[in-house]
């Protein structure tokens, strides 16, 4: 990256978690870490954020990161560097509030991308123009408390179940990055958390891995279609005033140019930036360049992930939010779902009939979010597959030797 594309790069990193005040005078609202005493220690918070139950007590990563009394590190502490924001000064939404999908289909435009979330038929949408400045929401979705996040600088959305040995805790932002992506921490021992796997990497928790959400990236458009009945996070009641809508990172979504901040080797195989449909079974991982299963309608592609067949199932209709100025300005990526395409024990075979998904057994129609809309199979789902849709230089990092399917054999 030349001199002046780092700065011009810094400079939106800034403006992302600059204008950190509150709209609200609630100081719990603009302080959300869990309180340390002088030498970093962590100790107990009496306020409504305080974690559930008892986890280990200690010194806190967020204020030393070599101390003595920690678990070895999963990855080298000198490479979890700053990003710039202090923690919390990308501040994540604790209290989410949210808008029926039903009453409010036009509230973003069709292509914007969303963060869809759906657990025992409570299906919630996170407009990407909200999580781009703040990263985290700590929620409750069907029962389960989760933490649902974004990282802008690899375009992925990851959420896990915040809940660690049997305690319920939320999540902040570290305001530091490891391999160009968000570093997190957990507000009952402040130990930092990769944001791409959920472990704990430095700290008192060092090893300890997060439950996984299927949280894909949707158009909005093919949100409200496929969960009418969903919520969706309201931005004018998150607590601060933000520039919602607007990408504080023009440009960044570009294969040619190089990764924010990021030390280390790119996998060659690929260009660093180049979009690519991350998925792991079974220890196994493999990626999916984005160019093999985008079209100019609908596609299916079947793959293979250590002996687990899936079917990818891709349509146009979403914007990248990390193109233009305007979230809903960028070029089209489409939406991605991935699937067991297995059906009462039945293995179903996809194809495209004119804007449709359909199988090739029953006839059945189907959506993007794997449900059946029409034929016989009307009403029945697919199992979800969790998967990425990120940059190779993140997923190649994570997941070194990864397979590559790439469309060039």
């Amino acid at each position: 990256m030349s001199l002046i594309a780092a700065v011009a790069t810094v400079a939106l990193v800034v403006s992302a978690c600059g204008d950190t005040g509150s709209t609200t005078d609630d100081a719990t609202t603009t302080s959300r870490s869990t309180p340390t005493s002088g030498d970093g220690t962590v100790t107990p918070n009496d306020g409504p954020r305080a974690a559930v139950g008892v986890l280990p007590e200690g010194p806190s990563a967020l204020q030393d990161m070599n101390h003595p009394d920690f678990p070895p590190p999963l990855v080298d502490p000198a490479e979890i560097i700053s990003g710039g924001p202090p923690p919390d000064g990308i501040p994540p939404i604790d209290d989410p509030v949210f808008l029926s999908v039903i009453d409010h289909l036009d509230l973003l435009p069709a292509d914007e991308p969303v963060v869809a979330v759906e657990i025992d038929g409570d299906a919630r949408a996170y407009p990407v123009r909200i999580m781009i400045w703040h990263e985290i929401v700590n929620d409750t979705v069907g029962g389960v408390p989760v933490s649902v996040t974004y990282c802008p600088l690899c375009n992925s959305a990851v959420s896990y179940v915040r809940t660690i040995d049997g305690v319920e805790t939320t999540f902040g932002t570290s305001g530091r990055l490891f391999a160009s992506a968000l570093v997190m921490y957990d507000r009952a021992t402040e130990s930092l958390w990769t944001h791409f796997d959920g472990t704990a990497v430095v700290g008192l928790l060092a090893g300890t891995e997060l439950d996984v959400v299927a949280s894909p990236l949707m158009s909005w458009d093919a949100f409200r279609s496929a969960y009418p009945d969903g919520r969706v996070l309201d931005e004018t009641e998150t607590g601060f005033s933000r520039r919602y809508g607007v990408n504080p990172y023009v440009g960044y979504d570009d294969p040619d140019r190089s990764p924010f901040l990021f030390r280390g080797d790119v996998d060659s195989r690929q260009r660093a930036m180049q979009r690519v449909i991350g998925i792991e079974r079974n220890k196994a991982t493999t990626a999916v360049s984005l160019d093999v299963v985008a079209g100019t309608g609908p596609t299916t592609t079947a793959v293979e992930v250590e002996g687990d067949e899936l079917v990818i199932l891709w349509e146009p209709g979403q914007s990248t939010a990390l193109e233009a100025r305007e979230i809903d300005g960028g070029r089209d990526v489409g939406t991605t779902g991935v699937f067991s395409p297995v059906v009462d024990g039945r293995r179903l075979t996809f194809g495209v009939s004119g804007d449709s998904f359909v199988d090739d057994e029953t006839g059945s129609i189907w959506n993007v979010a794997g449900v059946a809309t029409g034929g016989s199979l009307a009403g029945s789902a697919l199992q979800r597959v969790p998967h990425l849709d990120t940059f190779w230089f993140a997923w190649s990092t994570y997941q070194p030797g990864t397979t590559l399917i790439d469309g060039s054999s």
